[in-house]
């Protein structure tokens, strides 16, 4: 069951989409904008000229940086930037706008609160949006990143306080987040205290020093031993 949770929090840009989208525009649709659209034909041309445009409110950093930051080439970064730009002319994104695109995904059950969890896990400055910076750090862990790196995220979208541990309290949020997203296609029917029994037995293989909170050492040791005994 570990692995299938980790699964559903590293691979949630694939899961769920009955369509036969592009991965470029799967993308695109989870980070969208409540602004309109622009239809003028000079912000399409270049990425170059898009971020040179006054009226954005906000301007992502120069493209070699985010090259130089990411694990994204720069034609990589222009290509993620158009789409970005074509669905958000702000060039931000707020919570409540994510939480309406992602529910797309998820129409069998209720996504809200698993979107708010992984909004501020993208949202990494805590500001209530995330900018183009902010899709592309999340995305090149998530994609691209190192074992380690994407346990660091998922640790981090765990850590609803951000307080450097995980509690049992906090497991079980985002345990009921997915399960409620997962809404239909859960089978069998879960009984209402599956959730906290799963968290239980999660707790048992993680917290190490039986404190009653999980340390980062101690969820990225857990992960790491479910995944080698898969390959065992």
């Amino acid at each position: 069951m570990l692995t299938v949770l980790i699964m559903y929090l590293l691979g949630f840009l694939y899961a769920q989409n009955s369509t036969k989208r592009s991965i470029k525009e799967r993308l695109m649709k989870l980070l969208p904008c409540s602004a309109a659209k622009t239809t003028s034909p000079d912000i399409q041309n270049s990425v170059e000229d898009e971020m040179e445009i006054a009226t954005v409110r906000h301007r992502p950093e120069a493209l070699e940086l985010l090259e130089a930051q990411s694990k994204f080439t720069k034609k990589e970064l222009q290509i993620l930037y158009r789409g970005f730009k074509n669905e958000c002319p702000s060039g931000i994104v707020n919570e409540e706008t994510f939480k309406e695109i992602y529910s797309q995904f998820f129409p069998q059950g209720d996504s809200t609160t698993y979107a708010h969890f992984l909004f501020n896990a993208f949202d990494t400055d805590h500001n209530g949006s995330v900018s183009f910076e902010d899709f592309i750090m999340g995305l090149s862990i998530l994609l691209r990143g190192t074992v380690q790196e994407k346990l660091n995220w998922a640790f981090n979208l765990y850590d609803i306080n951000k307080d450097g541990y995980i509690t049992k309290e906090e497991m079980l949020d985002i345990m009921k987040a997915i399960y409620d997203m997962m809404g239909k296609c859960t089978y069998p029917v879960l009984k209402e205290d599956t959730p906290r029994q799963h968290v239980e037995t999660f707790f048992q293989k993680m917290d190490k020093n039986k404190d009653g909170v999980v340390t980062i050492d101690e969820f990225i040791e857990s992960c790491q031993k479910v995944s080698n005994d898969k390959l065992i």
